[in-house]
This record gives C-alpha cells, structure tokens and sequence, in this order.
C-alpha cells in the first residue's frame, strides 16, 4: 500500500498569515490539510498581526534553528496617545493623553534613536517562558515578573506618513525584536503614549510576502498545488546546514 501523497511533501511554505489567527492556528490548519502532522515555522507572529509565516513542512522542520534567526521586516502603524497593558490594540487601555504638535520630522527623530544594538526586555503580555510559565498567563493574573533583557538589533525605523495620531513605518530588525515594545518606548519618548495599532511582516531574510499565498487559498488548492508552491530547503538553508 502507497503512503499519503502528502508524506512526499518536504519544504518551505510562505504563508499570508490573516488577522486574528495565531500562528500555531495556521500550523493546525495546515495539518488538516495536508494530513500531516509534522509542520511548524520560523518565527511566531501575533493574533493581531498579518504577513509573511515561514512554515516548515515535513523534514523541513530539521532547520527550523537556522530559519528562525533570519532577520525580519515589518510595516505598520503606531497610535499615540493611548497606552494599552499589551503594548497593542487587543489589550486593555491603561492610559490616554494628549498627543503634542509633532512632524513628522520630530517621530523620525525620536525613531532614530532606536536604529542599531541594544538590549529589549519582553512584554509581560509575550509567549516568552518564566519557569515553563508563558508570561502573558502571568500577566493575565495582573502579576509582572522581572523579565531578562534580549539582545537585538534594529536596521531601519523609518515613519514613512504621520496623520495624528496614527504614525505609519517601515522596520527591518533581527529575531527576537518585539515591536509593540519599540511602539510602546516611542510613546514614552513623545511623552504621551503610544500603542501598535496594526502590524505585517513583510519579509523574512530573502523571502518576501509577494511570494506567499494565503491560508484561504492554499486550504482550497490540490496537493499537486500546492507541491509547485514548495521552496526546496537546499534553496532556503546554506548547504553547510544540510
């Protein structure tokens, strides 16, 4: 008897992740699909945001430590003004202020100071483990844990549109980076609050979200398909990794 054609299935999978959906959501879903249960990816994005998912499929989890530490590149928006306990718009709103006069040319400013290495501590609302805990089931208990800094680096913060109190940018910055937390700290730097309003991940490393398809129309795709959709993983990996 012949195995699934879907255990012949091995590769990279670029996925158009929607809105409100987790990214272990897209990993489920993909596994009904393909009746198959070994499927993950290289970097988690929030229920809120959208944009590019790596997904590994079948042996290409193997390389999941390598495809995880690939730099990433984001666009999106920053509401000043309100503070939320998230960082972001699913959490609940702690503060609202006044948002000053401000130019566009005074956020680039201030945006700029981030631009090169430092140290972030994590949100309390993160998926980040203290003890084998989640911090956001922590947090969820209205307790805040001292969280070690990560290193990380920025490349580009730029504001590309401000129309108060929304501030559009374009960000390019290495694994681990927690945007709403960059949203948050520019907030306090204007002195009156900021909060992530929306996010999509545009690009991992060299893959780009205009070579991925969405979950809606992979899900509705053949398996011959979706196999043309496939990346080979000795075109994602350096041959070294192998």
């Amino acid at each position: 008897m012949n195995p699934p054609a879907s255990l012949a299935l091995e590769g990279i999978l670029l996925v158009d992740k929607p809105t409100h959906c987790t990214s272990h959501d897209v990993v489920n879903r993909l596994r009904r699909k393909l009746q198959l249960k070994q499927i993950g990816h290289a970097g988690t994005l929030d229920p809120m945001a959208t944009g590019l998912l790596v997904m590994l499929i079948g042996k290409a989890t193997k390389v999941s430590q390598y495809l995880t530490s690939l730099d990433k590149e984001y666009e999106g928006t920053i509401r000043l003004g309100t503070t939320t306990d998230t960082y972001d718009l699913e959490g609940e709103v702690v503060e609202s202020r006044p948002v000053p006069e401000l130019t566009i040319e005074d956020l680039q400013r201030e945006a700029n100071a981030f631009v090169g290495d430092q140290y972030q501590t994590p949100p309390m609302f993160s998926a980040k483990k203290l003890n084998g805990v989640p911090l956001y089931k922590l947090a969820r208990k209205g307790k805040e844990v001292e969280r070690e800094p990560r290193f990380i680096h920025v490349s580009r913060f730029n504001i590309s549109n401000w129309a108060t109190p929304e501030a559009a940018f374009a960000l390019a910055c290495s694994k681990g980076t927690y945007v709403r937390s960059l949203a948050h700290d520019l907030g306090k730097k204007m002195g009156c609050g900021a909060t992530l309003s929306s996010l999509r991940r545009t690009a991992t490393d060299r893959f780009r979200i205009d070579q991925s398809a969405t979950l809606e129309a992979i899900e509705a795709m053949s398996l011959s398909e979706l196999r043309r959709l496939l990346i080979p993983v000795y075109q994602a990996v350096p041959s070294h990794v192998l």
